[in-house]
């Protein structure tokens, strides 16, 4: 307990200072974590055993936790969508982690699996995931994904653009089959979450719009037709036409493509839920509105994922039950007013699943205090104050987010517990960048040291997949914990992966 800490002026206005530096927040953790004599175990196993073991930097993900977030996400929204559409298809978002071992989770969870690069298609193939159950996503595929897709006969391919459709058409009508296609629009709504990262406002490189026509492909032709008779190139639509719209028309004529909805994604990392709602009234207005025009209703509409997960004390994520829930409401009450049937929807949770399944564990080097000059409220005169600096052995090679999207991480003194006052820390890696910080700010015991193992909880999306050979760091394994076992489902990097993508001289 501590007795006589202060808060440091650096610390952010959202961090609190403990009162037990020992203590796990719950809700930045697998369900199975705790500390078992003052050190971090996950399922029965602790992480001084897995450091032995399997060494550090080490991914450790708990595959009951996966598994439960997943069913979980599953449960939830059928729940929420039985009485309306009979259920929800939920697809776990492979881009924030997969690997062959959590493909065969999501299977066996009953989910569906989305790729977004033939990469990624080449793993879900390898964990032998049936074709109906995968959806393969992407701004700019090459005809090589478009084939592979168009062979397996993948159960959806999500359409971003007009000249990716009319590709896609040709290409699978001289193959002779059709191709099930949802077409991802571009709702115009601006989240609540880092610019990079959000992805259904006008200005970036995904979807089509809802709005008006900016695509100068479309231009040319004012004889109000939207597509060429011919069923051809949609370069007779009118230049007024809005991208999404034109899509429709396109894809309605063409014999190689078998339209079965649309689909959005409006950023990640959303807590809020007025971005969803309002989402899922424009792209259901959209369905009415072409419904009328073509005398069609489309049977599908996916919605994305983006949920927010924890990764400090500052947020707070809605359980899945209530996402689902208002979800359900506003396109319940959506459809009954436009009179449009109820499509079935689809979701596309990933960091929501895996992100708090997983921690990273890592050894502590070198650890330093540092004196920082900050102004006083009159700009007359700077008070020194102290900040701990505690080097790890990774950093931004295994989690690049903070570099990328100045992302907020905890951490803890994982190894043992400690009576020390909690000190203001930053958790830094040992790369050659001032910009290489795992944790900006977090308070640790005052007594850590080289040689304590520390855990950063909430890693298992976007960090190792984001991991790179940056000062040719290998990349760290990934460790699956059950039943008191862990095994390995992603082997390290070695010295000689490193340098076996070297050609060597002639001769040599």
């Amino acid at each position: 307990m501590s007795t006589g800490a202060v808060k440091s002026p650096l610390a952010p206005d959202w961090l609190s200072l403990p009162e037990d530096i020992n203590q796990l927040q719950p809700r930045l953790w697998a369900g199975n974590v705790r500390r078992v004599d003052g050190v971090l175990e996950v399922d029965g196993v602790d992480v001084a055993e897995l450091a032995r073991q399997f060494g550090t930097p080490l991914f450790v993900v708990s595959e009951a936790d996966f598994r439960a977030r997943a069913a979980e996400f599953r449960d939830a929204f059928n729940a929420a969508f039985a009485d309306l559409c009979g259920g929800v298809d939920v697809y776990y978002a492979g881009k924030s982690f997969l690997c062959t071992e959590v493909a065969h989770w999501v299977v066996e969870e009953g989910l569906n699996l989305d790729t977004s690069s033939g990469g990624e298609l080449a793993v879900a193939m390898r964990a032998g995931v049936p074709a109906e159950r995968l959806a393969l996503h992407g701004n700019n595929k090459s005809v090589a994904e478009l084939t592979r897709a168009l062979d397996l006969g993948l159960g959806r391919i999500i359409v971003d653009s007009l000249q990716e459709l009319e590709l896609l058409a040709a290409m699978a009508e001289q193959r002779g089959v059709r191709a099930n296609v949802m077409l991802r629009v571009t709702p115009g709504v601006h989240a609540n979450t880092h610019d990079f990262i959000a992805t259904a406002h006008e200005d970036q490189k995904f979807g089509l719009s809802l709005a008006g026509n900016t695509n100068p492909a479309l231009a040319g032709d004012s004889n109000g037709s939207s597509v060429a008779d011919d069923g051809g190139s949609a370069t007779g639509a009118l230049a007024s036409i809005a991208p999404a719209d034109a899509a429709v028309a396109v894809a309605l004529q063409r014999q190689g493509i078998n339209l079965l909805g649309v689909h959005c994604h409006i950023g990640s990392q959303i807590f809020e839920p007025d971005g969803f709602a309002l989402a899922a009234r424009r792209l259901l207005e959209f369905l009415a509105r072409m419904r009328d025009r073509h005398g069609i209703e489309l049977p599908e509409l996916d919605l994305g994922g983006g949920y927010g997960i924890a990764y400090t004390e500052a947020d707070e994520p809605r359980p899945a039950a209530e996402i689902a829930a208002a979800m359900a409401a506003v396109v319940g009450s959506a459809c009954a007013e436009l009179k449009l049937t109820v499509p079935r929807i689809s979701i596309e949770p990933g960091r929501a699943i895996v992100g708090p399944t997983t921690f990273t564990l890592y050894t502590a080097g070198v650890v330093k205090t540092v004196n920082v000059d900050m102004d006083t409220a009159d700009g007359e005169a700077s008070v020194t104050y102290p900040r701990r600096y505690v080097s790890v052995d990774g950093g931004m090679s295994d989690n690049a987010r903070p570099v990328l999207y100045d992302a907020d991480y905890s951490a803890v003194l994982a190894s043992r517990s400690s009576a020390a006052e909690p000190v203001l820390s930053r958790v830094v890696g040992k790369h050659c960048e001032s910009g290489d910080i795992v944790v900006r700010d977090v308070f640790l015991p005052g007594d850590t040291q080289g040689g304590d193992l520390l855990a950063v909880p909430a890693t298992g999306a976007y960090c190792w997949v984001l991991s790179s050979n940056y000062n040719y760091i290998a990349r760290p394994p990934v460790v699956a914990v059950s039943d008191g076992h862990a095994r390995l489902i992603v082997r390290g990097e070695s010295e000689e992966d490193l340098l076996a993508r070297d050609v060597p001289r002639a001769g040599d």
